[in-house]
This record gives structure tokens, C-alpha cells and sequence, in this order.
């Protein structure tokens, strides 16, 4: 059977057991074991797919991470701290819908796949008196979380594609600025249209409204200024909150079940399960190696490969990592022109991908029909595809 209708089928049954809305972990192990039988993996291999999943220190930070941010966000709303800061946006912005989108963009800044669900209460308690739908809401939080991953150096993706590419990052970022432009343009095109006029201010700007920002502003110190890690920086500044709120060993204890929730764990475990199954069974590397067989013009090319392993993968990173070396061997004297073509595409795979870890978890929080959020995602990637189209043609 061709690796593109191995694949087709186990993405059929992934869209069809999203619809029954089962918790996308075991959702991602149904899909990872029909990619065992389809691929008639061998024991070994499903035991080294689990083994690497289970060990691997992006499934460790990513529970981590996940877990502390349930915690965080429980800490803030116990005790009104994301209240107080909605107040303080409203005050400071009163535009409805730039106070809405504050908080994505704001949170996006930071390299975290956990990020979506750090923002994702924020934007529920912004919009819980519209009359917005959750997959309207859940296609804002992470729609607006993602233009940084363009051109914010911060962001491993853009610096690996640079690297491997030997493109000057400067040149890299300028060529993809219009496509992080796009996304927000897009963005208020496709959603918000019952959002209008200014916020309602039931106070002004407070001190206490402003004190409200610093967790999330130490969180963003220690990870952007600092470079610590994301999990180190939340354990850090949910350990200070706990001495600060003088919490008890009975709400510590709650605070901690309700962060390392059973359904959190699954979800980590059945994304990076599928990924290694998608990497030992071969079928990145066998579709990648039929384009090249099949003859396949450069330009197609530049395209199909990074936007279909975006598809595949979720990861920016993984689509640069595995297509940009073959895309570089195949293309020759490669310019920034095709890179930023080849990274636009690549990352248009990746926002369309349901094992997207962000869309994952925004889908999870709004309890979102994923359906529903692709009918506002599609039409804002028709625009950004043709964009980077046209900004490839006359760039070329």
C-alpha cells in the first residue's frame, strides 16, 4: 500500500475519532497503532516508538510544563489575579479586540508548546459575555499566539532554518515578515465580527491592577532574558506563589492533582507516541524520497515537502529539521526567496496539523469542536499561502 494512503487513512481515523470529541491522547494512540499494524512494524520497533516517547525529555518538560500551567492558572483565578488583570488591559487598551488579542500575543512571545493553554483563560474570561462560539474563541487564542514563530529569533525553528540553510537570519526574518503580518491581518478578518466599540471600565488602572502582570512578567524574564526553561521557570514562580498565598498542605496537595490531571499525561504521551511512530515507521522519509523519484519540479517541491512534514510532525522544528537538508541537495543554489517559501509552507503544515500541541490543547480547553476552528483557519492559510506565492514569485 503507497505511504500516502497509509498516512490519508490513519489522518481519516484522527478526524473521525475528534468529532466523537475523545481526549486527543487516546485519540493519537488509536492513530499510532494503526500505524504499527499498517507499516507491520516489528515488536522491537513499537517498543523503542514507546520507549522513546516515554523517555524522551520533550515529553518530560512537556508534563512538566503542562502541569505547572494548570497550576499557575488555578493559582491566578483562586485569587482574582486574572481578573484584576483583564481590568487592567481594558484600562489600559479599551479597544474590545485588541484587549481580547492582548493575551495571545502577549504569551506567544514566549518559545513554549504550552503556551496556547496559558492563554486560552485569559481569552475565555475577555470574551465570556460575548455571544462567540468556543471554536471562534479557541481559533483566537491560537491563531494570535503564532506569528512570532515567523520572525522571532527566540524561536528555534527560524534560527535551525537559517543555520542549515546558511541564509543571514536578519534576511530570513525580513523575508518573512508578511506572512506574520498576514496572520494577524487574517486574523481579525475571519473572527471577532460580533466585537465592537470599546471595553467597559468598571475602575481605572490600580496599582494592584498592574502588580497583577508580574508572574507573568518574571515567567517571561526568566525565559526570554534568561534563557532558563520554561518548566524551571514555572516551578519557580509557583513555588513563590504558594509561600506568597500562604497556601495549606491540603491546598497544595489539590493544587498539585488538579495540575498533573490524568487526561494532561495522556494527551503528552499519545501526541509524542504518534510522532515516534511516525519516525520509526519510515513514512516521513519514504514520502519525502517519492517526491524526489517522481521527478517533481523544484518548486513543488519547496512546498509539498515542508508543508506536508508539517502536517505529519505538529513541529517547526521538525519540518526544518528533516526536509531542508533534501530541499538544499535538491535545489541547488538555494536564495532567501526559497527558504522563506519553504518555511511558509512548512509552517502553514504545521498550524493545519491536529497534532499541533497548541491546537491540541486549545481545542481541549474550549472543549471545541476542531472542525469548527478549521472553518476559521482555512481561509486565513488560503490568504497567507498566496502570499508567500506572490512574495516568491517576485521575489524570484
Amino acid at each position: 500500500m503507497p505511504d500516502i494512503l497509509k498516512i490519508s487513512l490513519v489522518f481519516v481515523l484522527i478526524l473521525l475519532l475528534l468529532r466523537k470529541k475523545l481526549n486527543i491522547g487516546y485519540v493519537m494512540l488509536a492513530a499510532s497503532a494503526l500505524m504499527f499494524l499498517l507499516y507491520r512494524m516489528s515488536f522491537d520497533s513499537i517498543l523503542n516508538t514507546f520507549k522513546n516517547a516515554f523517555l524522551s525529555s520533550v515529553t518530560i518538560k512537556l508534563i512538566l510544563a503542562l502541569s505547572f500551567i494548570r497550576m499557575f492558572e488555578l493559582i491566578l483565578r483562586e485569587h482574582d489575579v486574572l481578573t484584576r488583570m483583564m481590568s487592567s488591559v481594558k484600562a489600559i487598551f479599551r479597544n474590545r479586540r485588541i484587549v481580547i488579542i492582548s493575551m495571545p500575543l502577549l504569551i506567544g512571545l514566549i518559545p513554549s508548546v504550552g503556551g496556547a493553554y496559558f492563554s486560552a483563560p485569559m481569552v475565555a474570561e475577555t470574551t465570556g459575555d460575548l455571544k462567540m462560539s468556543q471554536e471562534e474563541k479557541g481559533f483566537v487564542n491560537y491563531w494570535f499566539r503564532h506569528p512570532w514563530e515567523y520572525i522571532l529569533p527566540l524561536y528555534p525553528g527560524v534560527l535551525l532554518a537559517s543555520a542549515i540553510s546558511k541564509t543571514e537570519l536578519h534576511a530570513l526574518i525580513s523575508a518573512n515578515l508578511p506572512c506574520a503580518g498576514l496572520i494577524l491581518i487574517t486574523g481579525f478578518l475571519f473572527s471577532m465580527h460580533c466585537v465592537r466599540g470599546t471595553v467597559k471600565i468598571e475602575e481605572g488602572l490600580s496599582r494592584k491592577g498592574l502588580w497583577s502582570f508580574v508572574p507573568i512578567i518574571v515567567i517571561l524574564l526568566l525565559v526570554v532574558t534568561f534563557r532558563i526553561e520554561l518548566h524551571y521557570a514555572l516551578i519557580t514562580v509557583v513555588a513563590f506563589l504558594f509561600v506568597f498565598y500562604r497556601y495549606s498542605l491540603k491546598s497544595t496537595v489539590a493544587a498539585f492533582r488538579h495540575g498533573f490531571s490524568p487526561d494532561v499525561i495522556v494527551l503528552i504521551i499519545g501526541v509524542m507516541v504518534f510522532k515516534e511512530a511516525m519516525e520509526y515507521s519510515g513514512a516521513v522519509g519514504n514520502l519525502s524520497r517519492l517526491f524526489i523519484e517522481q521527478g517533481i519540479p523544484t518548486a513543488p517541491i519547496l512546498f509539498l515537502l515542508p508543508f506536508v512534514t508539517g502536517i505529519l510532525t505538529g513541529l517547526t522544528v521538525g519540518f526544518v529539521g528533516s526536509t531542508f537538508p533534501l530541499l538544499l541537495s535538491l535545489a541547488g543554489n538555494i536564495s532567501p526567496a526559497d527558504i522563506s517559501f519553504a518555511f511558509a509552507s512548512g509552517f502553514l503544515g504545521v498550524l493545519l496539523s491536529p497534532v499541533h500541541i497548541c491546537l491540541v490543547l486549545t481545542r481541549e480547553y474550549f472543549r471545541a469542536d476542531l472542525w469548527g476552528i478549521y472553518k476559521f483557519m482555512l481561509p486565513g492559510c488560503a490568504i497567507i499561502f498566496c502570499g508567500a506565492v506572490a512574495q516568491y514569485l517576485i521575489l524570484r
